[in-house]
């Protein structure tokens, strides 16, 4: 079995396939056509430098031919001496101090004829002819008529007849160290195209396989995060969307367990309540009845809130902004809770800049006033203090609403406004409400556009800075 999987893990993925095929088919085709082109580049470039050449060597030695002609009158001197050719080629193209002559200077690949056509030096493979020799005349103003005449004609072979002793000196050497090069290419090409799409498919293949186990169900799954190029980006991308579901996951989860319990409760006590009654053990009169309606409306507020919260979830919470007054929305509703602050131990003192105007829904600000005024009254010892304070800042209306002790730890600041979460981790009502008030603060804030972030007091308690856009008339 470790056998098998050893080799699914080293055999090649589709992506890393076709990615080895196209590098190597692309760097096999720029090698063949580099090939191509410099092998034609070397035929044509070297042809035309062999025809420049010869020409040039050509006239060199018709120089010094011809001067040699006026010295002596005629060519019967190199007629009764024909070995002393090959020295003249060489000392007119200055080659007579060389170990080795040039391949386009030797003896053979010149001749000579005088004026009537006879040749003094003839061509060296007279077998093959002349030809395709070419012939250029000499000619000189030393004669009889003390006119230019024709003394004669030096032929030279063209480079053409020259290239089968040349490729073979030459341009089989270049082009074996060219098909060396291109080899060499090929093989460095197939290296890198086979590294490059093994590591590549590896990683697409984790990323593949991840994903799958994602969609699986499997949140737990994490990949290794490498270096710092776009695949190791999409690793650490992919990991935060794990760890979100994962959260996501266990937050409903946990919202589902938490929801049933908050139910259970006043259901549980409706329930005994009602028995005992059927049982004759607690009587039918008013008292009881009134405290089956206060289970029922702690239900109803239960389920108003969830109701809240679910909306807000889905884009759909029924909210109607209009342009209003925050500083004496805010300055009602404290004004009204005197009594209420008064009871539950707690001074206020307020310092509201006048007259800041945003978009809002002056009932739900309202509900979001007295959440925060219940979660201040629910969980501060008296006697405390609560301190409210508007100002306006980098055009947002901020909201510093601050209480005494007891204080919530750094740790749990972040996770206040989660649904049906208490600090004290208790299930009691009585001390801890329903667990949803900070989380429907949070939602009316949102759906204001603006924010709602934890702190901790200077009073010693808990610290809530609420941010929302100013109204800025056009």
């Amino acid at each position: 079995m470790k056998l098998l999987a050893s080799l699914r893990q080293w055999r090649p993925s589709q992506l890393g396939l076709k990615l080895f095929v196209a590098i190597l088919s692309v760097n096999v085709a720029i090698a063949a056509s580099v090939f191509l082109a410099v092998t034609y580049s070397i035929d044509r470039g070297f042809l035309e430098y062999l025809n420049q050449a010869q020409e040039r060597r050509a006239m060199l030695l018709a120089d010094g031919l011809i001067t040699r002609w006026e010295t002596q009158g005629s060519w019967q001197w190199l007629e009764q001496s024909p070995e002393r050719w090959p020295y003249i080629v060489r000392f007119e193209l200055g080659q007579e101090h060389r170990d080795r002559p040039s391949p386009l200077g030797e003896t053979q690949d010149f001749a000579l004829r005088n004026s009537d056509g006879r040749f003094v030096i003839p061509p060296a493979e007279t077998a093959r002819g002349s030809n395709g020799w070419r012939w250029l005349t000499l000619y000189s103003d030393v004669t009889s008529s003390g006119n230019n005449e024709a003394i004669g004609e030096l032929g030279f072979r063209p480079p053409q007849d020259m290239m089968e002793r040349m490729e073979s000196r030459f341009l089989e050497r270049q082009q074996r160290n060219l098909v060396l090069i291109v080899v060499s290419l090929g093989l460095a090409s197939l290296l890198l195209a086979g590294g490059l799409s093994w590591w590549l498919g590896r990683r697409t293949r984790a990323l593949a396989g991840a994903t799958l186990r994602l969609t699986e169900g499997d949140y737990h799954t994490r990949l290794p995060e490498r270096g710092r190029d776009e695949l190791s980006s999409l690793a650490r991308d992919f990991n935060v969307l794990a760890a979100t579901l994962e959260a996501s996951r266990d937050a409903r989860a946990r919202w589902v367990s938490d929801t049933a319990h908050e139910l259970r409760t006043p259901l549980a006590v409706l329930r005994g309540e009602i028995e005992a009654m059927q049982d004759g053990i607690r009587p039918l009169n008013q008292e009881n009845l009134s405290s089956l309606a206060q289970e029922v409306a702690q239900l109803e507020r239960l389920v108003t809130d969830l109701r809240l919260l679910s909306q807000s979830d889905a884009g759909a919470l029924d909210i109607q902004l209009a342009p209003m007054n925050l500083s004496e929305s805010l300055k009602g509703r404290l004004s009204d809770a005197d009594r209420w602050l008064e009871e539950s131990g707690l001074t206020l003192s307020c310092q509201l800049t006048p007259d800041i105007m945003i978009q809002g829904d002056a009932q739900r600000l309202r509900q979001l006033w007295s959440n925060l005024l219940d979660n201040s009254c629910a969980y501060t010892q008296p006697p405390g203090a609560l301190r409210v304070s508007l100002i306006c800042e980098a055009n947002h209306a901020v909201i510093i609403w601050e209480d005494s002790s007891p204080g919530v730890p750094e740790c749990e600041l972040s996770r206040l406004t989660e649904r049906l979460y208490r600090v004290e981790g208790s299930r009691n009502r009585a001390s801890g409400g329903s667990g949803l008030g900070l989380s429907i603060a949070s939602a009316l804030v949102n759906a204001h556009g603006g924010t709602l972030s934890p702190g901790v007091s200077e009073l010693g308690g808990l610290k809530w800075t609420l941010r929302f856009p100013l109204f800025i008339a056009s």
